[in-house]
Parts: structure tokens; sequence; C-alpha cells
């Protein structure tokens, strides 16, 4: 017999406009973006200040994938079953920054944290021994907080983005995430910011007594306020049944094979999307874990006054050269997210079958204008162009403007990446319903207020397809969405394998330009290509791979 789904309450979000409530909606998304920055940012010259070579470090960042691969998939498939009165999403959103913040705090507090575990290091050489104990703890934490950042914050993202597609219609989805797109540009540029200010000057101590410590803490508070925010802002529909019998529940094998069954049987428009992100983020992971270090590189490397090559805190000039070009970067990404919704023709615009009637005094142009129109998934195309060929000019890079310029104009790209595919996602989720959600969404002409006709809301599944989306209701995107991290994580492995091999082949010790001792057994010579160059130029031949994999995404949405 059919298994029935019932639900209480309805959909809403606080606000008095349409564009309130989005901002409420995605706010979230900020102090997520933030984090990211802050990791992607300082990280990698942290763990190259603590000693770690760049072949190490290549293999620390297996992190984000791994935590991806494993937390949004499981925490999908939990949160679309879970029966909490406060929603589905929310309580992992808060449960998940919770763990975020105090890893931050213990990554910013490692060698505190360490020393008051095992001591002071002396400077006596009777006490080498234990400085060395000392150093490789202070590492060793410092890659398990990594780690504990990763796996959490996949979590709270999960939930975010599931949070966005089960809130809003089908008409909506294209405007979600193109205000998604514009609150992780705010993120990354408040983030990059606060990497590039001296926050010394700005709170003193009270933070902590280096920059990292101080953008760590800042990080975590910015986490908590805007999850806060959209928490108290969306109010979710509570599951009442999922149609299981009373007291079963999902084990750990039946998540793993819901998980796996789902994967393998994916809706053919929902697979085409995922190959496209495969391909694209095997570009997208060298440039958003490397490009910070990169420009600081070449800008030590070429451009840089000897005052700054002998400077004993070279981590924040290349973390503050870095965060620079990275602010450019973010910029471009915020204005492309606000602009182009406006002049990319939205999925649903290409298929309707009536024209809206613009004011006489204006029609001539409108009509003119939207004959021209590029369609989203052109644009999406374009994206990985112009990717690819900022990144395939990286190894010939010779000075700080040309490498800021190149950061800067992947923003464009950077910001349909972060729109186009849970665009698509979000219409594929709700589209596989007969009845497409207009049995209970009810979208009036000004709000984005979603109500159902009665207290409780039932819907009839079948025994194969219990909370996958298929009646419309994006009541499956939780799995939906973390099979599309999936393909977002799997690439980053690949990511991680090159660079490996990069780093292993071109700096096997420690970075050229940040290496302040020199060891007959490392290669620390500036003389030949740097090897994140090298990376990035991989991934422009994978965004070339991605384009062409976009192309055939036409073939659903034609």
């Amino acid at each position: 017999m059919p298994a029935i789904s019932q639900w209480t309450g309805s959909p809403s979000i606080k606000g008095s406009s349409e564009s309130m409530r989005m901002a409420f909606l995605t706010t979230c998304l900020i102090g997520i973006q933030f984090t990211w920055g802050t990791e992607m940012t300082y990280c990698t010259p942290y763990l190259l200040a603590l000693g770690l070579t760049k072949s190490k470090i290549s293999l620390v960042w297996i992190a984000g994938p791994l935590s991806g691969l494993i937390m949004q998939p499981i925490v999908g498939v939990i949160a679309d079953h879970s029966k909490s009165r406060w929603g589905r999403r929310r309580p992992f959103m808060i449960g998940g920054t919770i763990a975020v913040s105090a890893c931050l705090l213990v990554l910013g507090w490692t060698r505190e944290i360490v020393e008051a575990v095992l001591g002071k290091s002396g400077m006596e050489g009777e006490d080498m021994e234990h400085r060395e104990m000392v150093k490789s703890a202070t590492i060793g934490l410092a890659v398990l907080s990594i780690y504990g950042i990763d796996f959490a914050i996949n979590a709270v993202q999960g939930s975010c983005r599931s949070l966005i597609v089960d809130t809003l219609p089908t008409p909506k989805q294209q405007a979600g995430s193109s205000w998604a797109s514009r609150m992780v540009a705010v993120g990354q540029l408040i983030g990059y910011a606060a990497g590039a200010l001296d926050l010394g000057k700005i709170f003193g101590g009270w933070l902590g007594d280096t920059q990292f410590k101080q953008l760590t803490a800042v990080a975590a508070m910015t986490l908590c306020l805007t999850v806060g925010i959209t928490c108290w802002a969306v109010s979710e529909r509570v599951l009442i049944s999922d149609g299981m019998e009373e007291g079963e529940k999902i084990g750990a094998v039946e998540t793993l094979t819901k998980i796996l069954r789902t994967a393998t049987n994916l809706p053919r428009g929902i697979a085409a999307i995922c190959v496209v992100q495969f391909w694209a983020w095997i570009g997208w992971f060298p440039f958003l874990f490397y490009s910070t270090t990169w420009v600081g590189e070449i800008y030590l490397r070429y451009d840089a006054p000897a005052e700054v090559k002998n400077s004993p805190d070279m981590l924040a000039q290349v973390g503050r050269i870095g965060s620079l070009s990275l602010i450019a970067f973010s910029i471009i990404t915020f204005l492309m997210s606000v602009l182009l919704p406006w002049v990319v023709k939205a999925p649903e615009d290409e298929t309707r079958s009536f024209t809206p009637r613009p004011p006489k005094s204006i029609a001539s142009f409108v009509i003119e204008f939207e004959k021209y129109k590029p369609s989203l998934l052109t644009a999406w195309i374009a994206s990985h162009c112009v990717f690819a060929g900022s990144m395939i000019l990286a190894p010939f890079v010779h000075s700080l403007r040309a490498a800021t310029i190149i950061v800067a104009i992947c923003g464009i790209s950077w910001a349909i990446s972060c729109w186009a595919p849970f665009t698509f996602m979000g219409i594929e989720i709700n589209r596989l319903s007969p009845s497409n959600d207009t049995s209970y969404h009810n979208l009036t002409r000004d709000s984005i207020e979603l109500e159902v006709p009665s207290p409780v809301l039932r819907l009839q599944h079948g025994p194969d397809e219990l909370n996958t989306s298929h009646n419309g209701t994006a009541e499956g995107s939780g799995i939906y969405l973390g099979i599309l991290n999936l393909y977002t994580t799997l690439p980053q492995f690949v990511g991680t394998f090159i660079s490996w091999i990069v780093f292993s082949l071109l700096e096997p010790g420690k970075s050229p330009e940040l290496a302040k001792e020199a060891h007959p057994d490392e290669h620390h010579s500036t003389d030949g290509p740097n090897a994140i160059a090298v990376c990035l130029f991989i991934g422009a031949l994978s965004a070339g791979a991605a384009a062409m994999a976009t192309r055939r995404l036409r073939h659903f949405h034609s």
C-alpha cells in the first residue's frame, strides 16, 4: 500500500517585502561563506608557517571533499525524515553552527591549547625533543580543527540550501538561487575585507593577539548571527508522519542504501547537472583553496621589497595581499549576482505560454531587449569559458597586478556557478511532480509567503518514492542536494591528487617564497614554475570539459 506523508503548518518567511524575505531566507549563507573564506584565505599559509610542506597540505584539504561526501547526503536523508517541531532543516543548522564555532576558536588558539596541556617550549638545547613534540601536537590539533570545521559546516550548508528549495515554489527557484549567490558574494567580500584589514588595530587584544585568532573569532560570531537570523525569520512545515510504520527508524545501513540507490538512479536532468558540477569543481578546487597563497607568492617572488621578504610576520603579509585580490573577486561576484538576473532569461521564462505586457511607453524597448537576453544555460556555458580562459594564463603571470586581474575576472564565473546549478536543481526537483507543486503553493503577486489549504497536508507516495520529492513539494530536496554535493566533492579528491603530484614534483620542500631556512635536501629555488599556477592551469582544462557537459543540458531545458 502506498505510503502517506502528513504535514502540518505552512512554509513562511518574515518580512514586509519579497526582497526582505529573500534576504532573510539566504542570510545564513553570508556566515557560511565567511567561514569558508577564512579557511581558504589563511589556513594554507598558516599551515605553511607551522612547517607543513605543500604536498602534505594538499592532503590536509581532503577534509573538504571528504566531509562533503559524508555529511551532506547523510544529513540530507536524516533531515528529510525529521519530525522536529522546529522543522527539518533548522535544528541541523543550529547544531552545526555551534560545532563550527567551537572548532574555529580551537583553530585560532591551537598553540595555546597545546602548550596548556604539554607545557611551553623551552629555548635550551635539551628541550629540543619537547619543542618538536609541541610543534607536532600543534600541527595535529590544527589539522583536526580544520576537519571539524569542514564536517560541521557541510551539515549547515546542506541544510541552508535545502531550506531554500523547501520554502520556495518553482517560479521563485531562480530568484532564490540568485539571492543565495548575492549572499555568498557578500560573505566573501566581508571575509576577505576582514582578512585584508589590520584587525589588531580595530579590536586591540580583545579577540586575541594575532590576526589569525581575531579572524577566527569574527568568523564564529558572524556565522552564529547570520544563521540565527535565518532560523528566526523562516518557518518550516512540520513532518508529522513519513509513512513509515510506528517505531520504525532509518538506521545507518538504510541511510547509506537510500543514498546509494538514489545516486545510481537519478532522473536524467539531475544527473546531467551533477556531471557538469563534477568537471567544474575539478577547476574550482585549486582556485578556491590556493589562489590567495598564489597571489601572495607572486607578490613575494616578483614585486615585494626586501623589507617585506624579511618581515617576521610573512603569514600576515601573504594573507593581506591575497585578501586584497579576493576582495576584487568578491566585488565582481556581487555585482554580477545583482546584475545578471536582470539580463539572463530565467528557465521558466523560456517555456511559459504567455508573454507579460510591459507599459506602452517602454514596450518596444523591452520586447527588443527580451529577444537578445541569453538563457541561464548559455550564461553558465560562458562562465566556464571565462574561468578556463583566465586560469590558462596563470603560469605566465609575473606581477601582482596581473594576478589580481585574473582572480577578479573569475568573479564573473563564480557568481553564475553559485546560482545556475541550484536553480536548475530546484526546478528539476519540483518538476518531478505531475502536479508541479500547485496543490499547496499559493504565491501572491507581492509575497512569497506560502500557505496550505488545510492544517494537515497528506501526500501520497509509491513504495519506492518515499521522501524523494516526486510529489513536487521538494520533500526530498535534502537527499538530491546532498547528491549534488557528492558531485561537488568527488572532483576535489581528483584535484587534491593532482595538486599533490604537482607539488611533489615542482616544490617537494617548503614553499620557496615562504621558506625562511634552507635545507640541502629541499627545493627552495624560485626560478622554476609556480606549482599552484600549474594546478590552476590544469583546472582550466577541466573547466573546458564542464562547458561541453553544460551544452548537453539543452536536451533537458530546450
